[in-house]
């Protein structure tokens, strides 16, 4: 049997660990080759044993917002790989938590560095190397604490909108030739996310119609779908992950 993305190559940002690398494992097993990346060099390592060492995937580390790290994991992608069709901006930030009038305005600009502006770098990077003669698609991870207010992560809640935003005025400027959509998930239970349900999973579960909390797995099949031609007529389009929670009013 032949994979959705045989012959296909991803770059996933934020790749080490949760969501990323649960995106990572999705595309290598349907047959695409990966560059993954994040800050630890390690953490890097063990995830491209994982997804099963260097014929299927590369780790390049770095910081996600910086732009000569950017370039860098673009061409050594194109070069191990020889193409570059496939973008998951993954990576993300929420240092703090607090009402907004409180908020350390450094730490928002930061926010908006490494969630909003480095995932229009990294399309940039990508389009001017290979996407834009070739085409392709990107998915950038939204949250659904985009959609409302979210009372103690409102400024990560606004840097996720401008996400959305953002990937619908991508999907305009880019098409017919490239995709761009967004998935923005509920509560995935990931290291990110642990102070939002550690200690009292079936808690926080008992407000997700689908009776539980995400997993790594279930965004990455919704991307893979967004990444792949089952989604040729879809682009900019945040699709909402949330086991059914925003319906009842939840986060």
């Amino acid at each position: 049997m032949t994979g959705r993305f045989d012959g296909k190559v991803a770059v996933i940002t934020g790749a080490s660990r949760g969501i990323g690398l649960g995106i990572a494992e999705r595309l290598v097993s349907e047959g695409a080759r990966v560059c993954v990346t994040a800050r630890n060099q390690q953490a890097l390592d063990e995830a491209v044993e994982q997804l099963g060492g260097p014929e299927r995937a590369i780790a390049v580390a770095g910081k996600s917002d910086d732009t000569d790290h950017q370039a860098e994991a673009v061409e050594r992608t194109i070069a191990e790989f020889g193409s570059l069709d496939l973008l998951v901006n993954n990576a993300g930030i929420n240092p703090v938590y607090g009402p907004l009038i409180e908020l350390d305005l450094a730490a928002a600009r930061k926010i908006v560095e490494v969630n909003c502006l480095s995932a229009l770098s990294w399309t940039q990077q990508a389009h001017r190397a290979y996407l834009g003669e070739h085409g392709g698609a990107v998915v950038n991870v939204s949250s659904v604490a985009g959609l409302k207010p979210a009372p103690g992560i409102g400024f990560y809640g606004a840097s996720k909108a401008m996400l959305s935003h953002l990937t619908a005025e991508l999907a305009v400027e880019l098409g017919p030739g490239i995709r761009v959509n967004a998935v923005a998930p509920a509560v995935v239970k990931t290291a990110f996310a642990s102070a939002l349900y550690e200690d009292r999973e079936e808690e926080v579960a008992a407000a997700y119609p689908a009776g539980r909390l995400g997993v790594p797995s279930d965004v990455g099949s919704a991307v893979a779908f967004l990444l792949s031609a089952d989604a040729s007529w879809l682009t900019g389009q945040t699709v909402v992950l949330d086991g059914g929670v925003t319906l009842t009013g939840g986060m």
